[in-house]
């Protein structure tokens, strides 16, 4: 996919373009959905995994059914995309041009916090319905968009989960590494307030850049600390550079946490049988319904089973997806009619129900994954596990 170019997915894959030609046949004029992804830089890992690959299955699935339903008439979606090169001025001045004079029906929005943080008061000023999958930030939470909606969930209910994981699994000591930017700094302060009163001690704690190459010297003086539990509130390539390094120095504590990237099939790829037991951020598998299952085989039967979603924020984009649709089949196009729905009802998803207390997803609680015979299982809390956890993590191989 070219930088700025107009997609429409009904070329993608000849069946899709075949069962589409219909709607356009009619006269139906198309959904013009436009959005900026990272397909270069240092965010293009994440949302090549999470993000962008969902939003090209979605709208070939609806293609290839005749189109999306508006109110009954179907029509058929394009794609209006273009690189944001991992850079946030330059998605924002995409969606400013999306919204503003290309005026395209619904937007998506980009991979991460940080993209989302800047984009986020401008999809409100322009009063677009914005279901963001891949926006962890209190912050967010607390500017009260109302057009504005996290699907994934927060810092407080995931570091909640964590903590209470570790405390009922005899933790008493952990050492925290973070990246100084605005995911590991809030996740950092929540994980800081589920530990007070826990029993749980922090023997030592540091952030890193973003962009980090060696971690090697923190991690050797963790290993000299001789924590219970290690968490790194990192993105996916300082989590493989942690575990990796990790397993270089022999540092192995009982409980082996890295948050984003843990959940990505290129985490099992790389670290292959020394996945084994590592923790992390993840909501679901195919064992969490029916409908997750369907969708993690039609996703790798589009995508082929070398690029599997990851099992966590691909549900949360999925599930977006699922709660736009339904909006649009209900009220139409019109945007505060869009956001009205979304924001006043429960939505049925492959994730579960999901409500919304202002931008927050409060219907699906905090979780724990752990990669187990090379899936990631669900393990905390136990009402929404998919495996039992494993309270000791093996040596590294």
């Amino acid at each position: 996919m070219t930088l700025n170019r107009r997609t429409v997915v009904q070329a993608l894959a000849s069946t899709a373009a075949t069962t589409a030609i219909p709607a356009f046949a009619q006269g139906n004029a198309p959904v013009r959905i436009g959005y900026a992804m990272a397909r270069t830089g240092p965010w293009s890992v994440g949302a090549q995994t999470s993000q962008e690959p969902n939003y090209l299955l979605w709208a070939e699935q609806v293609n290839a059914a005749g189109g999306l339903d508006v109110k009954g008439t179907k029509r058929p979606i394009e794609l209006i995309s273009s690189d944001d090169q991992s850079n946030i001025e330059t998605c924002v001045r995409t969606y400013e041009k999306l919204m503003g004079s290309d005026k395209v029906d619904l937007v998506l929005p980009p991979w991460g916090s940080n993209a989302n943080f800047a984009v986020a008061p401008l999809a409100n000023r322009f009063q677009y319905p914005f279901l963001a999958p891949t926006a962890l930030s209190r912050r967010l939470v607390e500017m009260k968009l109302p057009y504005f909606f996290l699907l994934l969930q927060q810092p407080k209910p995931m570091m909640d989960a964590l903590v209470d994981m570790l405390k009922n699994n005899g933790a008493k000591t952990v050492a925290v590494i973070y990246v100084d930017d605005l995911f590991g700094l809030e996740n950092y302060a929540a994980l800081k307030v589920a530990l007070a009163g826990s029993g749980i001690n922090i023997v030592e704690d540091k952030s890193y850049p973003l962009g980090v190459k060696d971690l090697s010297p923190v991690l050797r003086g963790f290993k000299d600390k001789n924590p219970d539990a290690f968490i790194g509130l990192t993105y996916p390539p300082d989590t493989i550079l942690a575990s990796r390094q990790s397993k270089e120095i022999g540092f192995n504590p009982k409980f082996f946490y890295a948050s984003v990237g843990t959940a990505f099939q290129l985490y099992r790829n790389v670290m292959q049988a020394g996945a084994e037991g590592v923790l992390g951020m993840g909501s679901w598998n195919g064992k969490t319904s029916p409908a997750a299952k369907a969708y993690f085989d039609a996703h790798v039967k589009k995508f082929g089973a070398a690029k599997e979603p990851d099992r966590w924020a691909s549900g949360a984009t999925w599930a977006g997806l699922e709660i736009l649709t339904a909006a649009v089949a209900k009220v139409g196009l019109d945007k505060k009619a869009i956001r009205d729905f979304v924001a006043g009802g429960t939505h049925k998803t492959i994730l579960g129900d999901i409500r919304f207390n202002g931008s927050e997803n409060v219907g699906v609680p905090g979780t724990v994954s752990q990669w187990q015979k090379g899936d990631f299982e669900v393990v905390w809390p136990k009402a929404r596990a998919t495996a039992p956890l494993n309270p000791s993590k093996p040596a590294w191989v």
